[in-house]
């Protein structure tokens, strides 16, 4: 199973659950400070909360979670062949270790990954950067992070 990951920038991370919460009736898969995922089941989505509250948009990033690195794997090289050009940023992110790839895209980047395990960590900051500079996939802080899943 796969699903489309809607990652969202909020100003107050603790309104956005409640409403999150109650709008899909789940609970958040994972809950940090400044961060909180959600995995629902109906509609299949990942929707992924960063606390930004000066964002200029409401939209982080989009992406696609796949079950194994093996899809992963599978979507790099087809992507690979249709010469787009997947980048390859595997490693900790947002509370997990993934196996990671990003494709940019005309309207912006979309990643497509495998959570692999839990980590108590946020992650390092990624090379992975967007044309304006200000996405960064897993800054040093939750508060200071543009992309991630």
């Amino acid at each position: 199973m796969s699903r489309v990951q809607l990652a969202l920038n909020v100003p107050d991370i603790d309104e956005a659950v409640d409403f999150y919460s109650k709008m899909f009736a789940t609970e958040p898969a994972k809950r940090r400070p400044g961060y909180a995922n959600f995995a629902i089941a109906d509609p299949p989505l990942k929707l992924v909360l960063f606390e930004q509250a000066g964002a200029d948009a409401r939209l982080n990033h989009l992406g696609v979670e796949v079950m194994s690195t093996a899809e992963v794997l599978a979507h790099q090289a087809r992507l690979t062949g249709e010469g787009l050009a997947p980048v390859d940023e595997s490693g900790t992110c947002c509370f997990a270790k993934q196996d990671k790839v990003w494709v940019d895209g005309p309207d912006g980047a979309w990643e497509i990954y495998a959570v692999l395990a839990d980590s108590e960590t946020f992650g390092e900051s990624s090379p992975h950067v967007d044309d304006g500079g200000d996405s960064a996939c897993c800054a040093s802080s939750p508060e200071s992070v543009t992309t991630c899943s």
